[in-house]
C-alpha cells in the first residue's frame, strides 16, 4: 500500500488563511505587520525566493518591502542599513537573503539583526532559546517540518527521528525541535558509517543532503514518515527531492513530495514569524 502524501501546499494554504485572519485583526488596532527583505546582487535562485515571499505577503496582507543592492556594497553599508531597520517601528521582520557576496561576513550580518526581528530564526540568541526550549523565532524550514508531522497527528514523543544532514539552517535545528518534542534524535552526515543501518531504525526520517534521488526504499523502515527537504533540478529541467519518491512511497507510511512538500511550508512559517513579531509589539503597546 502506497504511503500517504503529506501535502505542504495544502497545509500551507490552511495556515495562511489563519495568518490572514490574525493580520486583519492587528490592522484593526493600527498595526500592519511589515517584513523587509534585503537582496544583494542578482542571484537567480535568491531572486526567485524573494519574489515568492513578496507574493505570499501580499496575499495575506503583510506589508512587504524589498531593498535591493548591487553585489559591490560593503559590509559596513549593509550593517548600517540593518541598524536603521532595527530602529524602524513599522518593520517587524528583517530578512537578509543568503548567500551574500564574499566581501560580506554572513555571520556578522545575521548577528546584527535584532533578535526580536529575526524572523528567519538564525540569530544566535534565537538559536540558544530554541536549544533551551524557550520562546523564540524558529528557523522556518524546521518549524514547517514539525508542523507537517503534527498535521497528520503522527506521534513524536518517544519516537526515533533520524536526520540526514547537519546544516545550521535545516539539519541541526530540525533535530533540536524534535528533541524538544521528546523524540530520540540521531544525526547522520557525510562521515557517517553504516548509514543504511541507522536510517532503517527511523520512525521519522528527515533527508536534507542536497543529492538528487539519493535515498531509496532500502534506507527506509516500513511504515516510517519520510520528510524530503531536498530540491534538485535534473538535466531534464524537472525538480526532484533527495528521496527517490516512487520507490520510497512503496515502503513509507507517510511521505512529502517535491515540489509541493516542505517548500511551501518554509515561506508560510516566515509569514507566521512576522505575524508573531507584530503581535508581540501589540502586546507591549497594550501593557504600555
Amino acid at each position: 500500500m502506497a504511503a500517504e502524501i503529506i501535502s505542504g501546499k495544502e497545509l500551507a494554504a490552511t495556515i495562511r488563511n489563519n495568518i490572514s485572519s490574525d493580520v486583519f485583526n492587528l490592522k484593526q488596532v493600527g498595526i500592519v505587520p511589515g517584513l523587509t527583505v534585503i537582496l544583494v546582487g542578482n542571484n537567480p535562485a535568491s531572486r526567485s525566493y524573494v519574489t515568492a515571499k513578496e507574493k505570499a505577503c501580499q496575499e495575506i496582507g503583510i506589508r512587504s518591502t524589498l531593498l535591493e543592492y548591487p553585489d559591490t556594497i560593503t559590509e559596513e553599508f549593509l550593517l548600517h542599513e540593518i541598524s536603521r531597520l532595527n530602529e524602524d517601528n513599522d518593520v517587524h521582520g528583517i530578512l537578509v537573503q543568503l548567500p551574500l557576496p564574499k566581501q560580506i561576513n554572513e555571520l556578522a550580518v545575521i548577528e546584527h539583526i535584532s533578535p526580536e526581528k529575526d524572523v528567519d530564526g538564525f540569530h544566535p540568541i534565537n538559536v540558544g532559546r530554541m536549544m533551551t526550549g524557550q520562546d523564540a523565532f524558529l528557523p522556518c524550514t524546521p518549524f514547517g517540518i514539525v508542523e507537517m508531522v503534527k498535521s497528520k497527528q503522527i506521534p513524536i514523543s518517544g519516537k526515533h527521528v533520524v536526520v540526514i544532514g547537519r546544516s545550521n539552517i535545516v539539519g541541526k535545528p530540525v533535530g533540536q525541535l524534535f528533541l524538544n518534542e521528546h523524540a530520540t534524535v540521531t544525526y547522520c552526515h557525510s562521515r557517517t558509517t553504516n548509514l543504511k543501518e541507522i536510517t532503517k531504525q527511523a520512525d521519522i526520517l528527515i533527508v536534507a543532503v542536497g543529492k538528487a534521488n539519493y535515498i531509496d526504499s532500502e534506507y527506509i523502515k516500513p511504515g516510517a514518515v519520510v520528510i524530503d527537504v531536498g530540491v534538485n533540478r535534473l538535466e531534464s529541467g524537472k525538480l526532484c527531492g533527495d528521496v527517490l519518491f516512487e520507490d520510497a512511497q512503496k515502503v513509507a507510511g507517510y511521505i512529502t513530495p517535491v515540489p509541493g512538500g516542505v517548500g511551501p511550508m518554509t515561506i508560510t512559517m516566515l509569514l507566521q514569524n512576522t505575524l508573531l513579531s507584530a503581535q508581540a509589539v501589540n502586546r507591549s503597546n497594550v501593557k504600555g
